[in-house]
């Protein structure tokens, strides 16, 4: 059935209100035929046609409004505007044609039939139409459009954020003040959001997926480049790009919870199959060299480091030694000079109860001896520009090429000399770092960026990662292999400390459950942590999935003087009291790990997952879910007070001992260096165990 817009008037407009048309199975012919559940329907009205879905099962219904005036889809639930597209100059459905951005205006023709809702629209490019398509399904709908009659090369939605509440999602955040480094806004909207490259190839945790206070996601399905924009200047929009001219693929999830927003996510990408992390894993910190050395780490200093920590009782399951330990870097040989004995090195690493693990990389620099052989048997990526040539890369360590691991030949060369490294040496695990792909590049003929990824994760899943996991995402199989999620390198401030909570928060709730912080205390070459910084870190990781560690709490270097700074006793003893607690909460962490391999829920989330109806909970920065009995909530900033939100139940205050009723909020909670507070929620699942760990 088609229905032409024209010229609005009022017996047009009170005839189309008239009109709804059903879709789905035939109504019942005989008093024997089973009853049919109502199906989405369309009814035309003088602002344009509008898709209603009604409820089923758990799904609370919905329906999309399509603007006639100026192309947009707004969804409502229970009359309510849950999601609603950006209007004005931007436009809901914009392109860029010859430089210049345009978007949908006058919706002029729509149809509704085999269960599509079909639409065209006018533009801001002469001779330009947009055309999309709307798929509905109980808790969602797909849509599909593309431009007609323009050379387009992007295509993006835009979303007034204001319309469904807060926003979340998106996983490691550029930011104008810093972010990912040392701010990750949470929500969203409370900062702003400006991530030109995102990217399947990017080196930041990242997927394609947004949520909001309001019950509504947005899942774009593309392995191109997108321009994501967030409340960029304040403008309270929400600008979600791809630059490609392929038709634009999303889901629009509506729920009556985020949480059931992120299960549809999760039911899309798929939940983890196993955790790559061991229970010793889940249970100690692991040691890297990174914060506490950098660059300038040799063969002494590191066993200087591994005593250190053994003799002042600071556990940890394993000491790895992170970048540069080679003689150039893919050489994959260490450097004579700095490490005269590697395996004495090691065995030594051993006998002080570590396991030893390693600091790898798939790049090869121009000035490696390696670079040539990987050239001439063309074990590296291509030019994009060029694929006579291989593909050079500048990062933070020089110039390389990338073995290209859809190359059969290329993957048994690098994994082969990974091997004869790792059994030479008594390794017995890798720290994966970099990228596996470059933008700059081009995939091996058959295959595309996001193949990259899952090519990644194979690689990753045939190693012991030691804890700190590996850095994959947007790919299935980086979903379901369980991989550790670490943070992109922080700073070492108090605002380092709040965005780690905060990116955990984001990185979790996309997908990737098994978190930890950066390492404890921080790096990215600022100056040594202070002890405070130092110890509140190491509390607030306590209370998380896993902790990765490197700074000592007995002693390091600023790596801005060069000057040894050295920590009180009282550091070491905190610091050590938070391992032993995290210790004691391994039993109940690894409950919450086998519940997740059951339903794909994180176990670091925030209040508002379990708490959907606490308003408050919404925009909690510095309070945290560990599964459902334990609720963390320690000292980020400087002083010796904080408040504290308790959503709806029963809490144990594990500082005092106390039985509190939610919902509440205190204030002026007395944190002292040693005080760290945590509350447990009486008849949760866990509950008890939680009690016996944390009392």
């Amino acid at each position: 059935m088609r229905r032409p817009i024209r010229s609005p008037h009022v017996l047009l407009a009170a005839l189309l209100l008239t009109l709804a048309l059903p879709v789905g199975p035939a109504a019942p012919t005989t008093a024997q035929a089973a009853p049919q559940r109502p199906g989405p329907t369309v009814a035309a009205t003088a602002s344009g046609p509008v898709l209603t879905v009604p409820p089923s099962g758990n799904a609370p219904g919905y329906s999309v409004h399509v603007t006639a005036a100026q192309l947009s889809l707004d969804v409502r639930r229970a009359g309510h505007t849950v999601l609603a597209g950006a209007g004005g100059a931007t436009g809901a459905l914009r392109f860029r044609t010859g430089g210049t951005w345009q978007h949908a205006t006058r919706l002029t023709r729509w149809t509704f039939g085999n269960g599509v809702l079909a639409l065209t629209a006018a533009t801001t490019a002469p001779g330009a139409t947009v055309e999309a398509r709307v798929t509905p399904a109980a808790d969602r709908y797909r849509l599909e459009w593309q431009v007609k009659g323009a050379a387009a090369d992007r295509l993006g939605l835009a979303y007034a954020l204001a319309s469904a509440g807060h926003w979340y999602g998106h996983g490691e955040a550029q930011t104008p003040t810093g972010g990912p480094a040392t701010d990750q806004p949470w929500p969203l909207d409370s900062g702003q959001v400006v991530h030109p490259g995102f990217s399947p190839a990017s080196y930041y945790m990242i997927d394609p997926f947004w949520y909001t206070s309001d019950a509504t996601g947005l899942r774009v399905d593309t392995g191109h480049v997108m321009d994501v924009a967030i409340n960029q200047q304040d403008d309270g929009l929400g600008r979600f790009d791809v630059e490609s001219a392929e038709p634009y693929r999303a889901t629009v999830f509506v729920e009556s919870t985020p949480l059931e927003v992120y299960r549809d996510y999760v039911g899309i990408v798929g939940k983890p199959a196993k955790s790559d992390a061991t229970d010793a894993q889940y249970a100690d910190p692991v040691w890297n060299s990174w914060a506490q050395f950098y660059t300038h780490v040799d063969q002494a200093k590191l066993l200087s480091y591994a005593r250190a920590l053994h003799d002042h009782g600071v556990r940890g399951h394993t000491l790895q030694l992170d970048d540069k330990w080679e003689s150039d870097y893919g050489n994959m040989t260490f450097d004579a000079k700095a490490y005269p004995d590697p395996a004495a090195m090691s065995r030594t690493i051993h006998s002080l109860g570590f396991d030893f693990g390693l600091w790898v990389t798939l790049w090869i620099n121009l000035d490696s001896d390696q670079y040539r052989y990987a050239a001439d048997h063309g074990y590296l990526l291509k030019d994009a520009a060029g694929t006579a040539r291989p593909c050079t890369v500048t990062w933070w360590n020089g110039t390389a090429g990338i073995i290209d691991l859809a190359n059969p030949d290329a993957r048994a060369w690098y994994v082969g000399r990974l091997h004869h490294l790792m059994s030479t040496y008594g390794i017995d695990g890798l720290k994966f770092d970099t990228r596996f792909f470059d933008d700059r590049c081009a995939p091996h003929p058959g295959y595309k960026p996001t193949d990259y990824q899952r090519l990644g994760a194979e690689l990753a899943d045939g190693f012991d990662l030691q804890g700190v996991g590996i850095r994959v995402h947007w790919d299935t199989t980086a979903h379901r292999a369980g991989f550790v999620t670490r943070q992109v390198d922080k700073g070492t401030g108090w605002n380092s400390l709040r965005a780690s909570v905060t990116q955990n928060l984001a990185i979790s709730t996309i997908g990737y459950p098994f978190v930890t912080t950066d390492m404890i205390g921080g790096s990215s070459g600022q100056p040594a942590p202070s002890k405070q910084v130092l110890v509140r870190w190491a509390q607030s990781a306590a209370l998380q999935p896993l902790m990765y560690a490197s700074t000592s709490p007995v002693d390091t270097v600023d790596v801005t003087t060069g000057k040894k700074v050295t920590y009180d006793r009282e550091t070491v003893d905190l610091y050590r009291a938070a391992i032993a607690r995290h210790e004691r909460l391994a039993p109940y962490i690894r409950d919450q790990v086998r519940q997740t391999l059951r339903t794909g829920d994180p176990i670091m989330r925030p209040l508002f997952f379990d708490f959907p109806k606490d308003p408050a909970g919404y925009t909690v920065t510095d309070e945290w879910l560990l599964g459902p009995a334990v609720l963390a909530a320690p000292q980020l900033t400087p002083g010796g007070s904080r408040t504290v939100h308790l959503p709806q139940g029963t809490w144990y205050d594990v500082v005092h001992g106390t039985t509190l009723h939610g919902p509440r909020t205190l204030t002026g909670y007395g944190t002292p260096l040693g005080t760290t507070p945590v509350f447990v929620r009486r008849g949760a699942p866990g509950a008890d165990k939680a009690l016996r760990a944390l009392r």
